[in-house]
């Protein structure tokens, strides 16, 4: 029947000649159904009908070592959106169909229609050598007639090689996929995709070699692991993971741009358009380049690992040798002391006298130089030197450098120390040991007897005050006061943490099952997975944080215990000399640092914007616990309880949540913020100027407007507590700026600029504190001096990669891989693994500031330290 067949194809090109309306035929209630040999890279235009079938038979050779893809493409001309020409390729294992025009939908249901279409074939395995294999492609409609172009090609690069770019053109309605296979001795790879384009927004897939091949909007996600991308996408695949040693790369173009930061398309809208009518998009297209770079060896995970431990480890043994030095350094000491055979020596210490001759074998000057009560003729030796604070008569002081002060001292005859400091005598006071129990001691206790309000308001309100006069409490009272810190931030620890680690668990387990990789916003391209953990470089580098956590608490621990043994010698320096040693909050600092550690990388398991708290809570804690530790320093008696502070500091944490979820763009919530925090500014800075020694009630008004008139319009005279004054001024400056900032910028990342403000509180607070210091007369030892400079460095260095943002979940998952960066550090470790590292060493380094910032007062009477 040649003959027959040519007059069919002969008709068939007539038909195309003529216009639409002559060149359908009439349904003749017969389905004719036509099957023709075709050949590659060859386009074939026909027409179909409703009673006209088209079959087109490929035959091709399949190797066994060697994969070919093969694409169909077709456009149908005729513009029948409600009657469409259905493809059907049948193949030796799958079977792919897809009807043109194509409709996808997007968000809201929206239809958008492509009129050509290209799909690429997936390829059945062959087990021969060479085989030879029949695919076929059906062509049909219900419309009376519809034209069409059909093509079929070898792709080629089809199966992509290890480190060689391979560039390519995508759109919606014609995805492309490719094939990797895993050499031999290579366990596992990162396939890169990148754009110079950021829109289109496209999806990348990674599939199992199974039929069919999931490729396009609609179903992309069913399978594999995936990703949306505008400009770069990583995902590392693991050779364990497919049982073929080999995987489908998918590329798929979006119908939207919606879910990758986009704006939405305006829907067209007539009188005369449905609004289920599709949308045509006309050129959606967006050239991608694909890279498959093979991922780190184990040996590398090693290596890392041991870098890891070995950095933190090294600060352990660093210790330990100092520790050492210092331990000779102390019994060198004692020996010298030994060998002067002075009897006489701590009780002239402990007075105040002059110890020129030790101190010269120490190799530093006699405190008497700082001016610590230099009275008159300038002896701090006689027992009227060593007075109550409480006096009336006027005698000169003054800081080192600066002009005199006036200082209250007594007009009735000087009562000795034992006076000041609550009617305890020396000899009482060595008579009996200071770990006595606690558990009838309560602080209410004593501050109706010996504290009362009145002698409060005496001792607090004075011009000039020193530590001994804000020292009056038992020692065993402000033991168990400090004590309830750690004990309250162990459990608010557990309690925390335990459902943040299921969480974050569910967490991966959902990424890993679902394969959705837009649920954790991570630097894909430095992602290195370990087990079920997909980035486990930035879980190992918090380990900083729990090791030197932990290493500050031992320092603490051998601390107390050279306290506790000091007091039970009944060691008059450590009596009643130096600033009160209360190790409290010191163990609820080490917790916090810990703690930090550990829900920072619960926090990097899956970072997201729904678990972002985990990784700044405790970082306020931090700040916080810091700031009542330089308080406490030189206010023991009047620091704020544990109960009230971790209230405030919940208060601050629920801020931080609230703002992250309602805070991007409302005004509203920045007003009754800014509000809030210029409120608590002064309500702050009035509680510190005044020592405590205010009220906030119905007078408070009438108060202010009184010391207002007093003070400003009766008579111009300058605030009581200039030192004082000056900090509280400079941070309501601070504060108040920041507010301002804040209302006005309104940043996008709220928990940050909430850790912004305490930060820059803290360095305000610590840089007066030094400077007072300093001013004062007292100096930095060497220890507290290098770790002040080193953490100065560090703290600058870590802020460096902290802000180099290599993620954010502010942005979309798309937008935010934009910011990926390759690894800088062993190949394993990116920006933000060293600033865990940097930022580690740098809180240690702080505690270690504020532990040994006053250890040059150990020897000094505490009504010789002055308050500030």
């Amino acid at each position: 029947m040649p003959g027959t067949g040519a007059a069919r194809v002969l008709l068939a090109w007539v038909l195309l000649a003529l216009p639409p309306s002559l060149a359908q035929p009439q349904p003749s209630g017969r389905r004719w159904v036509t099957e023709k040999e075709a050949r590659f890279d060859t386009t074939y235009a026909d027409w179909v009908g409703a009673d006209l079938i088209n079959i087109y038979a490929f035959n091709h050779s399949v190797r066994r070592n060697r994969t070919e893809g093969v694409r169909v493409s077709v456009n149908v001309l005729s513009d029948h959106k409600d009657l469409p020409v259905l493809f059907v390729v049948r193949q030796k294992e799958a079977v792919v169909s897809f009807q043109v025009p194509l409709i996808l939908r997007g968000l809201y249901q929206r239809k958008y229609a492509y009129q050509e279409v290209s799909r690429t074939l997936c390829q059945p395995q062959t087990k021969a050598e060479v085989e030879t294999q029949h695919f076929y492609v059906d062509v049909s409609t219900l419309s009376l007639n519809a034209s069409y172009q059909l093509r079929v090609t070898r792709v080629e690069n089809f199966v992509l090689r290890t480190n060689e770019r391979f560039s390519f053109n995508a759109t919606a309605a014609q995805p492309q996929y490719f094939k990797y296979e895993f050499p031999e001795g290579l366990d596992s790879v990162i396939v890169k995709v990148t754009s110079a384009m950021a829109f289109p927004c496209s999806v990348i897939s990674i599939q199992d070699i199974l039929c069919p091949v999931y490729d396009l909007d609609n179903n992309v996600a069913f399978i594999g692991m995936y990703q949306t991308m505008t400009k770069k996408a990583a995902i590392t695949v693991q050779k364990k993971d497919f049982p073929s040693n080999s995987f489908y790369v998918v590329v798929v173009v979006k119908t939207e741009d919606e879910a990758c930061g986009g704006a939405l398309p305006y829907y067209p809208l007539s009188k005369n358009a449905s609004p289920d009518e599709p949308v045509d998009q006309h050129n959606r297209q967006k050239m991608l380049e694909v890279t498959v770079s093979p991922a780190i060896t184990s040996e590398a995970y090693v290596s890392s690992m041991l870098f890891c431990l070995g950095i933190f480890l090294s600060f352990y043994v660093l210790t330990l040798l100092i520790a050492c030095w210092e331990s000779c350094r102390q019994q060198k000491r004692k020996g010298l002391l030994a060998a002067m055979d002075s009897p006489s020596l701590d009780t002239a210490s402990l007075l105040g006298h002059a110890r020129s001759i030790p101190d010269s074998f120490l190799g530093h000057a006699p405190y008497d130089s700082y001016g610590y009560g230099s009275f008159g003729n300038g002896s701090s030796g006689s027992t009227e030197g060593v007075t109550d604070s409480m006096g009336s008569a006027e005698v000169p002081y003054g800081y080192v450098g600066q002009e005199q002060f006036k200082r209250r001292t007594p007009s009735a005859p000087m009562r000795p120390l034992s006076i000041a400091m609550g009617e305890r005598s020396l000899e009482n006071v060595a008579g009996r040991p200071r770990l006595d129990s606690l558990s009838s001691v309560e602080e209410d206790d004593y501050d109706t007897l010996a504290d009362i309000d009145y002698d409060k308001n005496v001792i607090r309100t004075k011009q000039y005050l020193c530590v001994a006069d804000l020292a009056r409490k038992d020692k065993r009272v402000l033991r168990k006061k400090y004590q309830i810190y750690f004990w309250n931030i162990a459990t608010i620890a557990v309690f925390y943490a335990l459902p943040v680690i299921q969480l974050v668990i569910t967490y991966q387990t959902v990424v890993n099952v679902t394969g959705n990789q837009d649920i954790c916003y991570y630097n894909f391209l430095c992602a290195h997975p370990l087990g079920n953990l997909s980035a486990f470089n930035n879980i190992l580098s918090n380990l900083g944080y729990v090791l030197l956590g932990l290493l500050f608490l031992l320092i603490i621990l051998q601390r107390e215990i050279n306290y506790n043994r000091a007091l039970m010698r009944n060691d008059t320096h450590a009596l009643e000399c130096g600033i009160p040693k209360h190790f409290g909050l010191f163990y609820a600092m080490g917790t916090a640092l810990m703690m930090e550690g550990l829900l920072s990388a619960c926090y990097h398991v899956c970072p997201n914007y729904t678990n972002f708290q985990f990784d700044t809570s405790f970082m306020y804690m931090i700040a916080g616990l810091c700031m009542l530790k330089l308080y406490q320093k030189r206010h023991p008696d009047i620091n704020a309880s544990a109960y009230s502070a971790y209230a405030c500091l919940a208060l601050v944490i629920f801020f931080s949540v609230v703002g992250v979820v309602f805070g991007k763009g409302n005004t509203a919530f920045w007003i009754v913020f800014s509000i809030i925090h210029i409120v608590a500014t002064l309500l702050l800075s009035t509680q510190l100027y005044y020592m405590g020694r205010w009220k906030l009630d119905s007078g408070i008004l009438r108060r202010i407007l009184h010391v207002l008139y007093t003070d400003c319009v009766r008579q111009c005279s300058g605030p009581m507590y200039v030192d004082r004054m000056v900090l509280l001024v400079m941070g309501n400056i601070v504060n108040w700026s920041l507010a301002a900032y804040g209302l006005i910028v309104r940043p996008n990342d709220f928990a940050s600029y909430l850790l912004a403000i305490g930060i820059c509180n803290l360095l305000l607070y610590f840089a007066f504190y030094i400077i007072m210091k300093l001013r004062s007369g007292e100096r930095i030892k060497l220890i507290p001096l290098l770790c002040i400079v080193g953490t100065s460095v560090v703290w600058g260095f870590a802020l460096f990669f902290f802000f180099q943002g290599l993620s954010t979940w502010q942005k979309t998952p798309a937008e935010s891989r934009e910011h990926n960066r390759d690894c800088i550090l062993l190949d394993f470790f990116d920006d933000h693994d060293i600033w865990h590292f940097l930022s580690s060493i740098a809180m240690f380094g702080s505690f270690l500031v504020l532990l040994t910032l006053d250890d040059d007062l150990d020897c000094v009477q505490r009504d010789k330290i002055y308050v500030f």
